[in-house]
């Protein structure tokens, strides 16, 4: 399996195919809109409008840490937009941890052999869909340990 097998609902409820993403290095974001991170959605847009030629961003939301993403997919769509002008891939909420987690989130821990340990946990995926790195939530998505490898 790799990560272009995955097959995910965007947060309108519509199948986003993973293929579309191949040539491009991609970070995948587990986000919330309660969280001390939120903030980081605007940095997070701020990647996806300068290096959207060649970094695609893909967010997550997800209440697994704190009850801090207790809002539906249109909530949280509205929020994203509302306060940080969200325009990259937004998913319908899953969850990261646990025994119900998404199968992606188990795929990028057993090839990063990291978890997400709070929101906005980040992996970068290659051009190829291999697991480059994984930066915990303190690691600002503009952090030169990121734009350094776009």
């Amino acid at each position: 399996m790799t990560f272009y097998d995955f097959e995910l609902k965007g947060i309108d409820g519509k199948k986003v195919d993973l293929n579309a993403y191949k040539g491009k290095k991609v970070l995948v974001v587990n986000v919330a809109s309660r969280c001390g991170y939120t903030p980081q959605y605007e940095d997070l847009q701020q990647l996806h409008e300068q290096f959207g030629n060649k970094l695609v961003v893909l967010g997550f939301p997800a209440n697994d840490f704190g009850g801090q993403e207790p809002g539906s997919n249109e909530d949280i769509v509205e929020f994203c937009q509302t306060n940080y002008g969200v325009s990259f891939q937004l998913f319908e909420k899953i969850s990261v941890t646990g025994k119900d987690r998404h199968p992606l989130y188990e795929w990028l821990e057993k090839q990063s052999g990291k978890a997400p340990n709070w929101n906005f946990c980040k992996y970068l995926i290659s051009e190829k869909g291999e697991v480059l790195a994984f930066y915990p939530s303190a690691v600002n998505p503009l952090d030169e340990q990121i734009t350094s490898k776009l």
